[in-house]
């Protein structure tokens, strides 16, 4: 069984990509390249049941082959993992993000205990929770015994609105809940901005950031953000955050190719 869970749970630094494209053959390289997680996002990605599926495959995949990695060095690593942004804060795409193989759940717009204590529910088996017994995919490599698959997955709860950071401290202190993951864009609306990164809420914007992450280390639990680059994600485990979320397949597509475009031109 992969240890990401229990990595988690301890507040190990964990570093992830996300995925908003339906494309598995480039969801198995990046998932080579030795990333602790890759998140396949079903709220605002491009991706359908069937690209969740196959994105949770590819990745899989990955996993029989070498870490693309030169930091990596000859060390016994474990296999990046899948993580599912599911679309909304309910049991149905919770359940079929988990029966399809994701080793953990991202839920979004969670605004209170109550909220965060329905994503618990909803992703762990009976008696701690309502996930319906129906594994399809998982049960082939998480469980099938549903106390092994509530063990190795994991729930976390995002931190992006006004109500949400004003109550995560008891969004922290909710049973069963693993981490909460900072969605910078709408933080920065939920605190006053104008648009995401909005400069003029500079200072709330970053108040919510160190309070959040202060809020779950008094809880014990781990505090992820999302953030647009390498260097970011690496100060942001230098801040308290325990995990830290690089870009998206999509941006870095984009930049790419811009940056190529610009030296040809130029």
């Amino acid at each position: 069984m992969n240890n990401f869970a229990a990595r988690l749970r301890a507040r190990e630094h964990l570093v992830g990509y996300w995925v908003m494209l339906d494309a598995p053959p480039a969801t198995e390289r990046i998932a080579r390249l030795g990333y602790d997680y890759v998140v396949l996002d079903a709220q605002h990605g491009l991706l359908s049941t069937r690209g969740i599926l196959d994105g949770l495959m590819a990745i899989d995949a990955a996993a029989a082959g070498p870490v693309v990695d030169p930091s990596a060095g000859s060390g016994v690593r474990d296999a990046t993992v899948g993580l599912v942004r599911v679309e909304a804060n309910n049991a149905t795409p919770i359940g079929r993000a988990l029966d399809a193989g994701a080793a953990g759940v991202i839920v979004p717009l969670v605004d209170s205990g109550e909220d965060a204590a329905r994503a618990v529910q909803a992703a762990k088996y009976p008696p701690s929770g309502i996930r319906s017994f129906g594994p399809a995919r998982s049960g082939l490599r998480i469980g099938p015994v549903p106390a092994e698959a509530d063990a190795a997955t994991v729930v976390l709860a995002m931190i992006e609105t006004a109500a949400g950071l004003t109550n995560v401290e008891e969004i922290c202190a909710t049973p069963g809940l693993d981490g909460i993951y900072v969605g910078p864009s709408d933080l920065c609306l939920a605190v006053g901005g104008k648009f995401p990164g909005d400069p003029e809420v500079r200072g709330e914007f970053d108040a919510a950031v160190v309070h959040i992450a202060e809020v779950a280390a008094a809880a014990g639990v781990a505090a992820g953000i999302h953030t647009n680059d390498g260097p970011t994600a690496k100060r942001r485990l230098t801040e308290g955050y325990t995990f830290a979320t690089v870009s998206s397949d999509l941006d870095h597509l984009q930049g790419v190719a811009a940056d190529h475009l610009a030296v040809v031109r130029g």
